[in-house]
């Protein structure tokens, strides 16, 4: 079809004709780069005429499948992230799923493991790992996310352009997490009347500690020691963890040890002097532990070039701590004028969606954007709404529209710095 007959087709006429324009080759997506990249590559010997490798105790990625978390340079680093724009779906690997610790990874055995619930309960109770497992297990597909992720573009005197997703937003992961239902272990003790919130505490050197209101831990907290369909790896607090789904990860305590159930938040180091939110008042917020809704563009992202113009499938996550995405809207315009994208199921609640739209890049500078909306009303914001709600300084919860900008010869770059 000539490309001026292309221009002329409405959204609706290529959306309803998606599977055939794609079998066409005139859409371009991710996996299309991803297979230019092989063509590259050395041809290889016929299949059918070697023998392939016989069955082992343990899979492996083909050769060319190699996506790796993005690790700081500095030598005590305490966090890796997760290469989103490298994945497919909206499961994490187990082996990719993002890092972040304040004292390094301990070494703890599952037998030897325990966990102390005590406090405000009628029987004080020190569980093993084969006492949990005993009770009812469930799983849930739901992600993880670092307070602090996508805080190192916040800052409107620093507005960085060559930054890949993994690097931007790469603190969240998604995973099936199997375990048990703190309700279900609190039951068990007995919570007394009066009782409010619960302290959690972790077994690495930090003795990472944190304080989370009663009703939510009551509400679908889990004592995780599953994901994925394995058991927790060690990065990840094995052999137990707390998962709260929803609420900034740090309060999803690791290596998990003692939980006190309280009449009161407990106000530890780790959310006094950290995780709490500087306003533009000069007042702080603190327990501000929901994550609220955000989407970002995966493709076409940095440092992807795009090799010439016409139709493209931009591609996406997005998640809220509030419960299901309803909506998710992508501008090619710079916020101009919005169209909503497709969700592309299973649409969980307090899990990533991903998000796909077409669009005809005639080969001019574009600046994409995406919002979302789940199913409390809630509307991602722009990045000036969210300085005039929190001022300037904060480190934490950045779940402003994300931007990338597609120069006319294809570059693609981070573009928030276009909007402010």
């Amino acid at each position: 079809m000539p490309r001026e007959e292309r221009a002329t087709l409405s959204r609706r006429a290529w959306i309803t004709t998606t599977s055939g324009v794609i079998a066409a080759g005139l859409v371009k997506t991710q996996a299309d780069a991803i297979r230019l990249a092989a063509q590259e590559a050395p041809a290889a010997a016929d299949p059918t005429k070697v023998p392939g490798r016989l069955v082992s105790g343990i899979g492996s990625r083909a050769p060319a499948e190699q996506p790796r978390r993005l690790v700081r340079a500095e030598a005590l680093s305490s966090s890796s992230r997760t290469p989103l724009a490298d994945l497919m779906g909206t499961i994490t690997p187990a082996d990719l799923h993002f890092e972040r610790h304040h004292a390094g990874i301990p070494d703890i055995t599952y037998e030897t493991h325990e966990l102390l619930v005590h406090g405000m309960v009628d029987r004080p109770t020190v569980f093993r790992m084969s006492d949990l497992v005993r009770f009812p297990q469930v799983s849930r597909i739901q992600f993880l996310e670092c307070s602090g992720n996508g805080g190192g573009v916040y800052n409107r005197d620093r507005m960085p352009t060559e930054v890949t997703v993994q690097a931007l937003d790469g603190l969240l992961s998604t995973s099936e997490w199997t375990g048990v239902p703190v309700s279900t272990i609190l039951r068990e003790v007995g919570v007394r009347p009066g009782a409010s919130w619960i302290l959690a505490e972790g077994s690495d050197a930090a003795v990472m500690s944190r304080s989370v209101p009663l009703d939510k831990v009551m509400q679908d907290s889990l004592l995780a020691y599953g994901q994925n369909g394995e058991r927790l790896r060690p990065e990840q607090g094995y052999p137990l963890r707390l998962f709260n789904p929803g609420y900034e990860g740090n309060t999803s305590v690791k290596w998990l040890r003692r939980i006190e159930v309280t009449d009161r938040p407990t106000h530890t180091r780790d959310e006094t002097s950290k995780y709490t939110d500087p306003l533009g008042d000069g007042t702080v917020r603190q327990f501000s532990l929901v994550m609220d809704a955000k989407s970002v563009i995966t493709f076409p992202s940095y440092p992807y070039v795009l090799p010439d113009a016409g139709w493209w499938e931009i591609q996406g996550l997005a998640w809220s701590g509030r419960g299901r995405i309803r909506r998710v809207e992508v501008s090619t315009d710079g916020g101009r004028s919005w169209a909503d994208a497709q969700l592309q199921g299973p649409i969980l609640s307090k899990s990533t969606v991903r998000f796909r739209h077409l669009f005809e890049w005639t080969g001019r500078n574009t600046l994409l954007l995406s919002r979302a909306t789940d199913e409390t009303g809630y509307v991602q914001p722009t990045v000036q709404q969210l300085w005039e709600a929190r001022g300037p300084v904060t480190s934490y919860h950045q779940n402003h529209q994300r931007a990338w900008k597609i120069a006319r010869t294809g570059e693609v770059t981070f573009g928030l710095g276009e909007l402010v």
